[in-house]
C-alpha cells in the first residue's frame, strides 16, 4: 500500500551561497504509513526539525521530494494548501501560538480557513475540546486566563479540530511533569484511536518513544540512522551512545543486571520490566 506521505532523495540546505551554508538534509527517503504511531529522535542539529517542516510545505526542498498520497505536495498552490490542513504540525510550547479572544475562536480558526460551514467548524471545535479533555465551560474563556498544561491542550486541539490525516507533534510533553506528559500522549492517543490519523512524535524522551510508537526513526547529519521497532533500535544502544543518544534508563538498568549475571530480558518499557520481575518472582527466582 502506498504511504500516506514520504519523502524521495530530500535535500535542504540553509543559506545556500554564502558562508553560513549548511545542509541540514541529504538525501533523505523517509514514509509515514497511514494510521502508524511513528517516533522521530536525534541529536540537537541532527534535522528532525527541518525534516517534519518539510511534511506539511513549510519548508521547500532544496532537492528531492516530498509525496502527499503520492502526488508532490509542491505541484501547484492549491494541493499545497491543502496538503496544511491534510498534514497538521503542532510546532514545540505551542501554547506560545495563542492569540484568539476566546479558546472556542482558537480551536475555530484552522476549521473555519479550511472553509467549512458553521455547523462542521462548531461540531469540530467541540470534538477537539473533548480528545484534549478538557471541557465545554472553557470555551469563552480567554486562552490567556488557562493554566499551562491547559494551554497546551488548546493549542493541541486546534490543530486536531482541522482532522489532519497526519498529526505531527514537536516534543508535544516538553516542560511537563510526568502527570501532565501522560495526560497529553493519552490525549493523542484517543484522537488516534477515533479518527484513525497517522501520528508523527519528535521526542528527546527515549522512555516516551519506547512506550509509545510502533516505529521510531533516529535522524543523524541530516539524515536516517536507524529505522525499526523500538525493541530493534534500542538494541543499538552502542551506536546510539555514539551519536549522542540514549536509550531508555530501564533498559540500562536491566543491561547491568544482565551483566551481573542475571538471566533478564532486554525490555524498553516500565511495563516490560514490571513483567519480567514478576516472571522471575513466579518462577521463584527473585
Amino acid at each position: 500500500m502506498q504511504p500516506i506521505l514520504q519523502t524521495k532523495q530530500l535535500c535542504h540546505t540553509y543559506s545556500s551561497g554564502t558562508p553560513f551554508e549548511h545542509t541540514a538534509l541529504d538525501r533523505v527517503d523517509f514514509r509515514i504509513e497511514r494510521g502508524e504511531f511513528l517516533g522521530i529522535i536525534g541529536h540537537t542539529g541532527s534535522g528532525k526539525s527541518t525534516l517534519i517542516r518539510h511534511l506539511n510545505a513549510l519548508l521547500r526542498p532544496s532537492a528531492g521530494q516530498v509525496l502527499l498520497d503520492g502526488e508532490d505536495i509542491w505541484k501547484d498552490k492549491a494541493f499545497t494548501r491543502q496538503a496544511r490542513f491534510r498534514v497538521g504540525l503542532v510546532f514545540q510550547y505551542p501554547e506560545y501560538q495563542l492569540f484568539e479572544e476566546t479558546v472556542y475562536k482558537d480551536i475555530a480558526f484552522g476549521p473555519k480557513n479550511m472553509g467549512l460551514e458553521a455547523r462542521e467548524v462548531d461540531r469540530r471545535v467541540r470534538e477537539a475540546l473533548g480528545f484534549v479533555g478538557l471541557g465545554e465551560e472553557l470555551l469563552e474563556k480567554s486562552p490567556f486566563d488557562l493554566s499551562g498544561g491547559q494551554k497546551r491542550r488548546v493549542a493541541i486541539a486546534g490543530v486536531i479540530a482541522m482532522e489532519p490525516e497526519v498529526l505531527i507533534l514537536d516534543e508535544p510533553t516538553a516542560g511537563l511533569d510526568p502527570a501532565g506528559c501522560e495526560a497529553i500522549l493519552e490525549n493523542i492517543r484517543a484522537f488516534q484511536r477515533s479518527k484513525g490519523a497517522a501520528v508523527v512524535m519528535v521526542s528527546h524522551s527515549m522512555e516516551e518513544v519506547a512506550a509509545n510508537v510502533r516505529r521510531l526513526v533516529v535522524m543523524d547529519h541530516g539524515r536516517i540512522f536507524a529505522d525499526g521497532s523500538p525493541t530493534e533500535v534500542f538494541a543499538r544502544a552502542e551506536e546510539l551512545r555514539a551519536i549522542g543518544l540514549t536509550i531508555p534508563q530501564v533498559t540500562e538498568v536491566f543491561r547491568r543486571l544482565r551483566a551481573l549475571g542475571l538471566d533478564l530480558p532486554a525490555v524498553y518499557t516500565t511495563g516490560q520490566a514490571k513483567a519480567a520481575i514478576l516472571a522471575r518472582r513466579g518462577a521463584g527466582t527473585c
